[in-house]
């Protein structure tokens, strides 16, 4: 939901989430044992299903994956994991279970953390597979090493885990697809790819000056949030989000004197530099592989945000078609967003003339070239 003004309170930790986030982050090892035994004892449910056509939201944060996400989780074919999967991930099939069956009132919504018009609940999508794919490869968040995970050195223990977690989240649910939020996975299209070939990637991309301007407001709010409440950059690490706040990483493209680069104008306070390199190498990463890989073309739709915002209709409908999706059952949710999607109008981009300088140099190169792959219907 995306509807009114935003609030003007700070981003907090609830102290209940806080500590079962401590609990499971501390756990994990116990917690993968027991998602084994949950797969071998739901089998004959999850042996009925496969893993067809999922569909990935993914690209740089602040280009529009959230709105994304959530108009296409109400689709009746799709399932995503949601806010309430969060901090128990391990056992999707229990937990859910559990849920239905012990939940008395409908969730509330409120404005989510950013303060960007996005209302969220509980049964709202979030970017909760994270924590998966940290505990199987532990360095994706280090910025010393490449991060991008290719499929070249292929972990088969996370392979069958993941796939297995799917199929449990899509039987408990009773949903045909799964969907998936997580902007990381920008850096790992090749790698899942090869482990579900009909993936649907949809890569959302935004105007660099504005996105620039919504990062950098982002980074600033939850670094002002951290000083009033400490415990949040550990819940923002646990939870697999290092994209604002004290503990902000950039993802390693594989480019490591600029990972370094972006980090120095970081804490050198060049804000506005930094984010628009790391805007370049995230797309640049993309073009590198749209260009690589004919099959990696097929299976990646990149459109801009704006027309999303502006030309919903028509994208809406392309999306759909590019994900197999059939419009029926979802015209509601159609005609509701393309009655409500908007472009932000909730804050005013306040950069310098050297801000759009270092904007236009870093991204205007890449930007102009994304356009060849986007395939807009507008």
């Amino acid at each position: 939901r995306n509807t009114g003004q935003p609030a003007v309170t700070s981003p907090r930790v609830p102290p209940g989430l806080y500590f079962q986030s401590r609990f499971f982050s501390a756990t994990q090892g116990f917690w993968r044992h027991l998602a084994k035994l949950e797969s071998r004892i739901v089998r004959e449910e999850t042996g009925k299903r496969a893993v067809d056509r999922p569909v990935y939201g993914t690209s740089l944060p602040r280009s529009g994956t959230t709105i994304l996400t959530e108009m296409l989780e109400r689709h009746p074919d799709l399932t995503s994991h949601r806010y309430s999967d969060f901090p128990n991930v391990w056992t999707p099939y229990w937990r859910n279970y559990l849920l239905q069956k012990t939940r008395i009132h409908a969730p509330e919504y409120e404005e989510r953390a950013h303060r960007d018009r996005i209302q969220v609940s509980n049964d709202s999508p979030e970017a909760v597979e994270e924590v998966l794919w940290m505990h199987f490869f532990p360095s994706l968040h280090d910025a010393e090493v490449n991060n991008v995970l290719t499929g070249q050195l292929r972990n088969s223990e996370f392979d069958l885990f993941y796939t297995q977690h799917i199929l449990k989240l899509l039987a408990v649910r009773n949903a045909s697809r799964y969907l998936s939020k997580a902007n990381y996975n920008i850096s790992r299209i090749r790698y899942i790819l090869e482990l579900f070939p009909d993936a649907k990637f949809l890569i959302p991309l935004r105007d660099p000056l504005r996105q620039v301007a919504s990062l950098g407001r982002q980074h600033a709010l939850f670094s002002r949030a951290s000083q009033a409440d400490p415990r949040i950059p550990l819940q923002l690490a646990m939870s697999g989000h290092f994209e604002f706040g004290p503990q902000r990483v950039p993802v390693n493209f594989g480019n490591q004197q600029e990972t370094q680069t972006i980090l120095r104008c970081w804490e050198q306070g060049r804000e506005a530099e930094g984010w628009a390199r790391y805007w370049a190498a995230t797309y640049q990463h993309v073009l590198d592989q749209l260009e690589s890989s004919p099959e990696l073309r097929k299976a990646c739709l990149l459109f801009r945000y704006e027309h999303l915002c502006t030309h919903s209709a028509g994208l809406i409908d392309f999306v759909l078609e590019f994900c197999d999706l059939p419009a029926s059952g979802f015209e509601s949710i159609r005609a509701e967003y393309t009655d409500r999607l908007s472009l932000p109008d909730y804050y005013q981009v306040d950069l310098s003339p050297d801000d759009l300088s270092q904007i236009a140099y870093h991204c205007d190169p890449v930007n102009e070239k994304l356009s060849t792959f986007c395939q807009d219907p507008v």
